[in-house]
């Protein structure tokens, strides 16, 4: 696969999610599969070991593993991957980079260090090592909310000016204020912004989503995406009915019953029925039970039946 440029990064890419065994282990014939249905819906381009690939919980011969198969398999499809190298331990995250170079991905995946808050210049030497260990693969810096020291727009600013090549980004997205900052950086540079709000995102300079909707139907996802791109129809009317979905339905686990970013996505994928993996986590982090999928299936139905009728 032929590393991707920034400008070449956008779009609805869907995240692969960890399937777990009830002994733990990793369902690997299921992931396989996975893999499949999300080349067979014609996404943009998948990615690994994301927050909802279980990065943080996986050994690194499961690593290789993992990202062994999601590389033959795209490689021999021509679909665009990236694969998540991010770890709690900058010495890992190297390591995985390393590796994962071997494996032809369009991009690489990092988080920065994240066991104490890191300074800029702790973070411009930590990229330029990573840099230096993929290229001429680039980076996609994974910046979530809940990171230890989440970016500003002045701060990306910082380091693609102190010469680090980021390809990319994934955020959580901002107000006016932060999308002007934003697509005021006058080097290339991809901005990924949460699924539900694509729209919205897209309108104001995002290149695309790593995309939460995706798990919800990767199918969906995509012609949403297609939507956009193409000025075909309401997608506003879409997207205020997605985030009513996930106000009403998927916001209380998190804020309500305590359940992780990662439970929700599992739930998400369970609800739209589009592959076999359970709503399982890998110990220690508790997942929403497969019990509550039927009652939200059904609410889901009602206020977004295109999860179900392959429309938009």
């Amino acid at each position: 696969m032929t590393p991707l440029k920034a400008d070449e990064i956008y779009g609805n890419w869907a995240t692969l999610l960890l399937p777990i065994n009830n002994d733990d282990g990793i369902n690997y014939e299921q992931l396989e599969s996975e893999i499949d249905v999300l080349i067979a819906s014609n996404v943009n381009g998948i990615y690994s070991n994301g927050t909802a690939g279980e990065f943080y919980n996986q050994t690194e011969q499961e690593f290789d593993k993992v990202n062994g198969i999601l590389a033959t398999k795209c490689n021999a499809a021509g679909m665009p991957f990236q694969i998540g190298c991010s770890h709690m331990s900058p010495k890992i995250s190297l390591e995985r980079v390393k590796r994962a170079k071997a494996l032809q991905p369009s991009a690489i995946q990092i988080i920065l260090p994240d066991w104490f808050v890191p300074s800029m210049e702790e973070i411009i030497d930590f990229l330029k090592v990573i840099c230096a260990a993929a290229d001429p693969i680039k980076l996609i810096l994974y910046n979530p909310p809940h990171a230890k020291r989440k970016l500003l727009p002045k701060e990306f600013a910082e380091i693609l000016e102190a010469g680090i090549p980021l390809a990319g980004c994934k955020v959580a997205g901002g107000d006016e204020q932060w999308y002007k900052e934003m697509n005021a950086i006058n080097i290339p540079f991809s901005v990924f912004i949460p699924g539900h709000h694509l729209a919205t995102g897209i309108a104001n300079g995002a290149h695309g989503a790593y995309s939460n909707v995706a798990c919800l139907n990767p199918g969906l996802a995509q012609r949403w995406y297609n939507n956009i791109a193409n000025h075909s129809g309401d997608p506003f009317e879409l997207q205020a009915r997605i985030q009513q979905f996930m106000e009403e339905c998927i916001v209380p686990y998190i804020r309500d019953k305590g359940y992780s970013n990662q439970a929700v996505d599992k739930f998400m994928a369970a609800v739209g029925g589009w592959t076999p993996i359970s709503t399982r986590l890998r110990w220690p982090y508790k997942w929403i039970p497969q019990a509550e999928v039927l009652s939200v299936r059904e609410k889901c139905a009602e206020l977004l039946p295109e999860v179900f009728t392959n429309q938009v």
